[in-house]
């Protein structure tokens, strides 16, 4: 087992160049593939829901769609207690026990996926604890940060997102290879035409979905050991000076999810229909967002003794003007990453994947479309270029700074969403929409690419905006917001096909892209900026 690092300083060169780099470079490369655990845990409701349709499951679309919103507003929920896990908790402590929640929803989202008259709320609850996958990023980023030097962060940090975030794909290409697979259980029919990365599959084809659940348990047993063994926690005093026991510092990490899990549930519950376990009050998902960060801030604080203590240290963050405008910036990159990862496959489905005609003089798009595209052929690629490019984003920024890519960016992203609005419109209201599809995908990947270089650039600018015992806790609360594009976007998506008019989504998306540019502008490259191209 690898032992504490009580004396770390990764800007003494001496240090770095002896041991450091070593050290770091092991953490780096164990957190990775945990990370990317993770994002598939999180996300693959995108994916499972785009093949209940294909086996007939008695569920309608907005009831599938609330799956990976319920999953993404709870992952994005508890990235707040996360982000303050590595002082409290110590980073070999935090990864290796939040790599290990993943294998309750894993494990019993493949029991469910057997029967296809599995009731609607026990798949709501398995999406609810799938979001252990999503908190664990701010866990993630806030550890690797204390192991690398200030000039190489916007690489590192770059490297754990990028390739963690690969979770995204590698959960979009695996799991419809991995449900033609026999391996565990019975097989389902499909009832409509599926497809995985290497072609499309015929209805009627045997399909093993429960295999989607089942094949991470695989990964996550040898990775929770890896990280038991492997990783360090930094007992320095700038990181994790008072961690206690290893089975303290689970104890404490297992009530900080709690209140995210209690608050992330009455979040739902007051905004889901009352037919899809909810209140069926409908308030508005902009006034329960607010409502459940607040809440769950607030609740964390009032736990007494050590974590108060250190939380009280923590919060100093929220004094700093800067926290709130990367907070906001990073919503638009990261945010709309994991947003359309979240939807992307549904919204390919839904929107292409059905004829858009008229029936006695009223518009119906519920007529199977037998030359759409197979969802789940293309929805791993727009996530795997976002991902992919991340890194580069990373060591551009370090090059020339984080801000200008950022500013650069941000016009790309206002541009391709108009246009993917443009396009979700005409397929929307045609007979054939697949003649769309292609500029709607080309724009798409572009939009994709864009939010993973601005990803890379963020953490540039944060990496040099805060000082070493601030960027930790800034990268996992700005995570943590910006982790509400998975529950913003698909939400969205949902209410405005539900509206018929989805092209509405990417023109809101479109105006916040503007409104960050401004922003952006304001705080890192206006004549006078506070810190000038960070």
């Amino acid at each position: 087992m690898a032992k504490d690092l009580k004396d770390w300083n990764p800007e003494d060169e001496a240090q770095w160049e002896s041991t450091g780099k070593a050290i770091a470079n092991r953490n780096l490369w164990i957190s990775i593939p945990a990370l990317l655990c993770g994002f598939a845990v999180w996300l693959y409701w995108g994916i499972i829901t785009v093949q209940m349709i294909n086996l007939g499951f008695g569920f309608s679309q907005g009831e599938l769609f609330t799956l990976a919103a319920i999953a993404g507003l709870t992952g994005a929920t508890l990235r707040i207690p996360s982000t303050f896990f590595i002082r409290l908790a110590g980073g070999r402590n935090t990864i290796t026990f939040t790599t290990a929640l993943l294998i309750i929803p894993a494990f019993g989202t493949g029991m469910l996926l057997q029967n296809p008259d599995t009731p609607l709320w026990q798949f709501q609850l398995m999406a609810l604890l799938s979001g252990f996958g999503g908190g664990n990023f701010a866990s993630s980023m806030s550890n690797i940060s204390f192991f690398f030097p200030k000039k190489v962060q916007g690489t590192s940090l770059g490297l754990n997102a990028g390739l963690g975030n690969f979770g995204v794909t590698t959960m979009q290409i695996v799991v419809p290879l991995v449900m033609t697979l026999g391996v565990f259980g019975a097989p389902m029919i499909l009832e409509n035409t599926s497809g995985t990365l290497i072609g499309r599959i015929p209805a009627g084809t045997e399909t093993f979905l429960h295999n989607a659940g089942y094949i991470w348990v695989l990964f996550l047993v040898p990775i929770v050991i890896a990280a038991w063994v492997g990783m360090n926690n930094i007992t320095a005093e700038h990181v994790s000076p008072n961690i206690g026991s290893p089975l303290s510092a689970f104890g404490k990490m297992s009530g900080m999810l709690l209140i995210g899990l209690v608050t992330a549930t009455a979040g739902l519950w007051l905004m889901l229909p009352e037919n899809a376990g909810g209140s069926g009050w409908g308030v508005s998902k902009w006034l329960v967002l607010p409502m459940v960060i607040a809440g769950t801030v607030y609740a964390l604080k009032l736990i007494p003794g050590q974590i108060s203590q250190s939380l009280n240290h923590q919060y100093k963050i929220f004094n700093n003007k800067h926290t709130w405008a990367m907070t906001v910036i990073y919503t638009m990159t990261f945010g709309s990453f994991i947003g359309y990862a979240a939807a992307f496959g549904l919204a390919i489905k839904v929107i292409f994947g059905f004829q858009h005609v008229m029936v006695d003089g009223v518009m119906v798009h519920n007529i199977v479309n037998e030359n759409g595209p197979s969802a789940l052929m293309f929805a791993w690629t727009g996530p795997f270029i976002g991902a992919l490019i991340r890194p580069i984003g990373g060591k551009i920024a370090d090059k020339i700074g984080g801000a200008l890519v950022t500013q650069i960016i941000s016009v790309v992203m206002v541009v391709c969403a108009l246009g993917v609005a443009y396009f979700m419109k005409e397929a929307y209201a045609s007979a054939t929409p697949e003649q769309y599809f292609i500029p709607f995908m080309v724009l798409f990947l572009i939009l994709f690419a864009a939010t993973g270089i601005g990803n890379g650039s963020t953490f540039r600018t944060i990496a040099i905006v805060f000082d070493r015992e601030q960027a930790g806790p800034v990268l996992g609360w700005t995570s943590a917001v910006a982790a509400y594009g998975a529950f913003i976007i698909p939400k969205v998506f949902g209410e405005q096909i539900n509206a018929t008019t989805p092209e509405y989504a990417l023109y809101g998306f479109a105006l916040f892209y503007t409104v960050c540019i401004g922003i952006n502008w304001w705080f890192y490259l206006r004549p006078g900026a506070y810190v000038k191209n960070p």
